[in-house]
């Protein structure tokens, strides 16, 4: 039994920081379109983390073209995630930032956290 559990621990990827619900991120995750294969970048606010061990995932929201709101589900620990980029951190009391998908405009914004900065 213990060898199934030692084999389902994730191996930490490097290339993603400890990110947290409320996080301005930038994702670049690998697109395979056919035989080809390209990098995707793709910007917005971290709503939530799920999952446990080998099956966690983050869930990022952007608004497109239009207003529309965008949300794409990553593995942590998938290969197809290249790398995660902090461009922001903002200051929450949810684990899930599910009710931002109500919001519009300047009502969706979040205050930004000055203690991630460090003193100034």
């Amino acid at each position: 039994m213990d060898d199934i559990v030692a084999s389902l621990k994730p191996e930490v990827n490097a290339n993603i920081p400890d990110i947290r619900s409320g996080d301005t991120v930038r994702v670049h995750a690998r697109i395979v379109e056919g035989e080809r294969e390209r990098t995707q970048v793709f910007q917005g606010i971290v709503l939530g983390i799920g999952g446990r061990g080998v099956g966690r995932s983050f869930t990022v929201r952007r608004i497109a073209a239009h207003g529309i709101g965008v949300e794409r589900t990553f593995l942590m620990y998938s290969p197809r995630v290249e790398r995660v980029e902090i461009l922001r951190r903002a200051k929450v009391r949810r684990k899930n930032l599910y009710y931002l998908r109500k919001y519009r405009g300047k009502a969706a914004r979040l205050k930004d956290d000055r203690s991630a900065y460090g003193a100034r």
